[in-house]
Formats: C-alpha cells, structure tokens, sequence
C-alpha cells in the first residue's frame, strides 16, 4: 500500500470508536496526518489520538454535532485553519439510533436519523469542497451499510433507507466533482464486530445475522479500515463513483 506523502490532511468523521477508530489509525499509519471528530465521546477520542500517537503517526481531535446545521462549516474551516488543506474526508459518522418498527416510527425519528446519517455527510462534503475544487484534488469516502442492499434487520427502515440514500449520493458527487479531480467512493460494512453492535443489535440477533453470512464470521473493524485507506491512495486513482462491498459474501454485487 502506498504512503502518503508527509503534508498529507485526512478527517475521519465518527472515530471515536469502531470502524472510524480504525479508519483513523490506518490513514495515520501511512502517514496522513488525522482529525479524529467525535461528537460527545471525548475521552474516547483523545485514546485514540494517543494510540496513533505512540505509534508515531499524526492526529489530533475535533469535536462536533454534525446533526446542527452550522456545525460541519465550523469543524472544516477549523480543521482548513489548523492544517491548511485536507485531502481524503471519511464520512463515516452515523448511528440507527434506536431499532423501530414501522408503526412506532415518528416523523421526528425518521428526521433524526436521516440528519445523523445522511445530511451529516452532505453538509461535511459541502463545506469541504470548496478548498479541494480550488486545489483541484480530493477524495471523499462515504460509510454505507449492507442494510443500503437488502433493507437491514427488523426495525432500522430509516437507517437502511438513510444509508441506501448515501450510496446514491456518493454517485451524484461523484459525477459533479471528479471535473475538479475529486474522487468520490463508497463502502458498504456488512456485520462487523465492532461497539455499535453491542449497542443495537441483541446477542441472538448477532447470532442470527452471522448465521447469514457465506464466510461464517463477522468482520472486523481493521477489515473496513483497509479497504478505505486504499479508496484514499492513488492507488484506486481510476476508481469513482463505486461502492465496495465488505461484508463475508452477505451481498454480492
């Protein structure tokens, strides 16, 4: 895999923990220097500015709540402030929230999950094209979910349905920015063994989804770390507009 080079400006979104923790850590090992956003769970993402650290990689934190309207402007400006450029954003922030069946699905929840999931990256995506049309060079990865396939479990409609939305952003932006030499992608995680399954999804649940699964396991974060940090290097430099799937052959495309 290649390095990036040393002025290098990476911000994952959502990396407190998880996928984005280690998206995080993996951008930072080949040498990107990181903005780790997190919205509420500080301590967390300062571990994983420390981690990165010791590791003698580059990272700092950046705290928003990507659901107010305001705030991705101020979160890139500060982060354009700071380091003068960015050049890969992972929007990977998102959350289902709460599991709810259709009959108890308010017209204030379906809102909030679709500002959690899907206006957060719109906004981030907008405030940061500006810098990188003027430069002329970026790449943009949007975090979907394999529930953007096949409708997810019971009781997360609005986050498949927010999450399917991404990927059809993902190929609008791709065909408005790649002009400008941005490079828009997406992946889709399938069932990954990670912190948001513990808060969602019930021991029997995980049993039953990774059931389903042709690999027979559940993947891990560093698995989807991966595959990002080669969507952010020129080594998929001819890749736009694309959704890769990583999810144990749970939905082949």
């Amino acid at each position: 895999m290649q390095s990036f080079p040393s002025d290098h400006v990476s911000l994952v979104t959502g990396a407190s923990t998880g996928i984005g923790a280690a998206v995080a850590a993996t951008l930072a090992e080949r040498g990107s220097w990181v903005a780790v956003h997190y919205r509420a769970n500080e301590a967390a993402a300062n571990k994983v500015v420390e981690q990165i650290r010791a590791a003698g990689g580059r990272a700092f934190a950046v705290q928003a709540d990507l659901v107010q309207l305001e705030s991705a402007d101020i979160l890139i400006n500060s982060i354009l402030n700071r380091t003068g450029r960015l050049d890969v954003v992972v929007n990977n922030a998102g959350a289902m929230i709460e599991r709810h069946k259709l009959l108890e699905i308010t017209d204030e929840f379906w809102h909030e999950v679709m500002e959690t999931n899907l206006g957060s990256a719109l906004r981030i995506t907008r405030a940061v094209a500006p810098s990188m049309m003027e430069r002329r060079s970026g790449v943009i990865i949007n975090v979907g979910s394999v529930a953007a396939r096949n409708g997810g479990s019971i009781g997360i409609i609005p986050y498949a349905s927010a999450k399917a939305a991404v990927l059809c952003m993902t190929k609008g932006l791709a065909k408005e920015l790649i002009p400008y030499g941005i490079r828009v992608n997406a992946v889709n995680p399938g069932v990954i063994d990670t912190p948001f399954h513990e808060r969602f999804t019930s021991p029997e649940q995980m049993k039953n989804l990774v059931a389903g699964i042709p690999q027979g396991r559940a993947g891990n974060a560093a698995e989807i770390a991966s595959v990002i940090a080669f969507l952010a290097s020129g080594e998929s430099s001819h890749m736009v507009g694309e959704t890769l799937e990583v999810n144990g052959g749970m939905w082949m495309d």
